[in-house]
C-alpha cells in the first residue's frame, strides 16, 4: 500500500488514512516533547490552579471516548474525581450532570469547530463561572482555539498541525489528544515519561513492520459483525475502534463495544458465527485474569468466528486456530495509557483493511451521510 504513488493511493481512497495511521509513532514523540515545553506546562498548571474539586472531560464521538480512556488514569494520578461526559449531554443536561462546586472542564477536539464544542464552553462559562477550562485541540484556527483568547479562565493547548487529520475518521488526532491529556500528570508518579512514549512508539512501529499482514488477512474474512472488549479505561478504546470499523465500512460491519465482564450480561447472545471478537487486554495481571476467563468461556461455547487479541505476553492457551494475536512485545508496564494507544492503532488498521476489502474508500466513507466536522445545527436554550 505504501509503495503505490500518492496519486494511486488517492485514486483508491486511502492516502490520508494510511498516512495518518502510520505517522502516529512520530507524532507521539512530538506531542511528548510539546508537553514539556515551559509555555505548555504553564497553561496546564494554570488550568489546575487552584486545584479543582472535580474534572470533567468532554467531547463528541471519538473525542468523548478519549475522555473515557483518560478519566481513570487522571483520577488515580491526581487524586481528583474525574469523569467523561459527552458534549451533547452537557449541552442538554448540564444542570443535572455537571458536578457541583468549582471544577475543571477539559474539552478535547480535533477541529474545535463542531457546534457542541463551543456551545458547551459558552454555557459553562456563563452559568458556572467558578469552573476553569482546558482546551486541547489539533486545530490552531478552530473556534475552540481562538474564541476564548481573552478569558483568563480558559487555557488552550494546540497540537502539531499534522495531527489535524484530513481523513473523515479520526486516527492520529485521537491518539495524540489522548497522549496530550496525560500531560496533566506531569510531575506526578503517574507521569508518562518520554522514555515510555519512545517504547510505545517503537512497539507500534514493529506492529506496522511485522504484524500488519496478519491484520489484513483477518480483515479479508467474511466478518459481518464485531464485538470489541476492554476493561476500565480501555472501554473508551474499545468504543473508539468499534466506531472506526462502523464508520469505515459504512455500517456494513455491525459493531458493539462492551466490557469483558459486561459481555456475559446479555450482549453475549449477539455473538454469531460471523462475529469477530476483538480483545484489548489489560497490562494489569489482576484485571487480565478476568479477561482471560471470559475469552476461555467464549472458546468453550464456540462463540464467534475468531478472536483478535491485543496485548503483551499473550498466553498460548487462549489463542485458538484462526485467531490473530498482536503481541505488543517490548511495551512494558507504564500504566494503562500505552496499552490503550497501541490497541487503538491495531483497531484502526483492521478497520482500514476491512473497508478496502469491501471495496470502499477509507478517506471518505459514508459519503453524503457523514462529514469531517459535524455541520452547524441550532443550539436551543435549555434549563434541563
Amino acid at each position: 500500500m505504501r509503495a503505490r504513488s500518492l496519486a494511486e493511493q488517492q485514486a483508491v481512497g486511502y492516502a490520508d488514512t494510511l498516512r495518518e495511521i502510520l505517522q502516529q509513532p512520530a507524532t507521539w514523540r512530538g506531542t511528548a516533547a510539546l508537553l514539556r515545553e515551559p509555555a505548555v506546562r504553564e497553561r496546564i498548571a494554570q488550568a489546575l490552579t487552584p486545584q479543582p474539586g472535580s474534572i470533567v472531560l468532554t467531547g463528541s464521538g471519538s473525542s468523548m471516548y478519549i475522555g473515557e480512556c483518560l478519566a481513570p488514569t487522571l483520577q488515580a494520578g491526581l487524586g481528583i474525581p474525574a469523569q467523561a461526559i459527552a458534549a451533547g449531554t452537557l449541552l442538554t443536561h448540564w444542570r443535572s450532570v455537571l458536578p457541583p462546586g468549582p471544577g475543571l472542564l477539559i474539552s478535547l477536539a480535533r477541529s474545535g469547530d463542531s457546534p457542541e464544542s463551543g456551545g458547551v464552553v459558552d454555557r459553562v462559562l456563563a452559568d458556572r463561572p467558578d469552573w476553569r477550562h482546558l482546551v486541547i485541540t489539533c486545530n490552531a484556527n478552530g473556534k475552540l482555539a481562538t474564541r476564548y483568547n481573552h478569558d483568563p479562565r480558559v487555557s488552550v493547548v494546540v497540537l502539531d498541525e499534522r495531527t489535524n487529520d484530513r481523513s473523515l475518521v479520526m486516527t492520529s488526532s485521537f491518539t495524540n489528544l489522548l497522549l496530550a491529556g496525560s500531560g496533566l500528570l506531569l510531575g506526578t508518579q503517574d507521569e508518562l515519561a518520554e522514555e515510555a512514549v519512545s517504547r510505545l512508539a517503537s512497539t507500534v512501529e514493529a506492529v506496522f513492520a511485522h504484524q500488519a499482514d496478519a491484520l489484513a488477512e483477518l480483515a479479508s474474512r467474511d466478518i459481518e459483525s464485531a464485538v470489541y472488549l476492554g476493561s476500565g479505561g480501555a472501554i473508551g478504546a474499545a468504543r473508539e475502534v468499534a466506531l472506526k470499523m462502523l464508520e469505515m465500512t459504512g455500517g456494513k460491519v455491525i459493531t458493539m463495544a462492551e466490557t469483558f465482564l459486561g459481555l456475559r450480561h446479555g450482549p453475549m447472545s449477539s455473538v454469531r458465527p460471523s462475529t469477530l471478537i476483538v480483545a484489548l487486554l489489560s497490562p494489569d495481571p489482576a484485571v487480565r485474569g478476568y479477561e482471560l476467563d471470559l475469552l476461555r468461556e467464549l472458546s468453550r461455547k464456540q462463540l464467534g468466528m475468531a478472536t483478535l487479541l491485543v496485548g503483551e505476553n499473550l498466553p498460548a492457551d487462549v489463542i485458538a486456530q484462526g485467531d490473530v494475536a498482536i503481541d505488543l512485545h517490548g511495551l512494558g508496564y507504564d500504566g494503562e495509557l500505552p496499552s490503550h494507544l497501541a490497541g487503538v492503532v491495531v483497531g484502526q488498521l483492521l478497520a482500514m483493511f476491512r473497508c478496502l476489502q469491501l471495496g470502499d474508500r477509507p478517506d471518505t466513507p459514508s459519503q453524503g451521510v457523514l462529514t469531517r466536522v459535524v455541520q452547524d445545527f441550532t443550539l436551543h436554550g435549555t434549563d434541563a
